[in-house]
């Protein structure tokens, strides 16, 4: 069994088989879509767009995880988030009436306008709006630095932890890419666990999270540092 509140540079089909059954509590994935999201090109982004040129990563986003993958993750986890499923949702076989909708605050640009993503649990469908358009930021005095090319914003994922994630839990995501899901973990005290299959990204990804584990680490020191300092 892996070590908790780490990332791991592997496959997270091969991962999740030294997992046991329902042993994380939520899993909040965002796997490939398939659409092409190579990092050098954004396909979905209409032609006024300017993106960032990023890396390519590994799979090029040619093709979404085969239905085995969501079998295995529901397998693993007891509920689960899944950003892009509007892109595979004949490989998910179960209903739901409770969908993400991230909106991305983007106004009259050719960015899109909000992304999806689909959930195990029974509620409504629930809307958190947080602009991310290019350098522009929901919140710009702690305004996150880009380094990949699908990064989603930490204030999404805490958001989604104090929404459908209970204190005790144990949270799973197998393609951490930029590590926003496990910095927004470690930020509200959750045990998590992270895959990333590219060697490049997680490399970026583990230098992030962990400068953010150091950076706790230094502020909770700090105070009883001053009071030893005193005595």
């Amino acid at each position: 069994m892996f070590e908790l509140n780490r990332l791991y540079n592997m496959d997270c089909m091969e991962a999740m088989q030294e997992i046991p059954d329902g042993y994380f509590q939520l899993a909040i994935v965002d796997p490939p879509y398939g659409i092409g999201e190579s990092g050098r090109k954004n396909a979905t982004r209409g032609l006024l767009a300017k993106a960032q040129a990023y890396t390519p990563y590994f799979g090029q986003d040619k093709d979404a995880p085969p239905p085995e993958y969501f079998a295995e993750l529901r397998r693993v986890s007891r509920n689960q988030i899944i950003f892009g499923a509007n892109h595979f949702i004949s490989r998910i076989p179960f209903d739901s009436p409770c969908w993400v909708v991230w909106d991305k605050e983007n106004g009259a640009t050719d960015f899109a306008d909000c992304e999806l993503a689909w959930t195990s649990f029974k509620s409504a469908v629930r809307i958190f709006r947080f602009r991310w358009q290019g350098m522009l930021q929901g919140d710009m005095k702690h305004r996150e630095a880009r380094i990949h090319p699908n990064q989603k914003p930490v204030r999404l994922y805490e958001w989604l932890l104090r929404e459908y994630a209970k204190p005790g839990d144990r949270i799973l995501d197998t393609h951490a890419g930029s590590a926003s899901s496990l910095i927004a973990c470690h930020n509200l005290g959750f045990d998590f666990l992270g895959f990333e299959i590219d060697k490049v990204y997680f490399e970026r990804a583990r230098q992030r999270l962990e400068s953010v584990q150091a950076q706790m680490r230094f502020m909770d020191l700090a105070p009883q540092e001053v009071h030893d300092a005193k005595m």
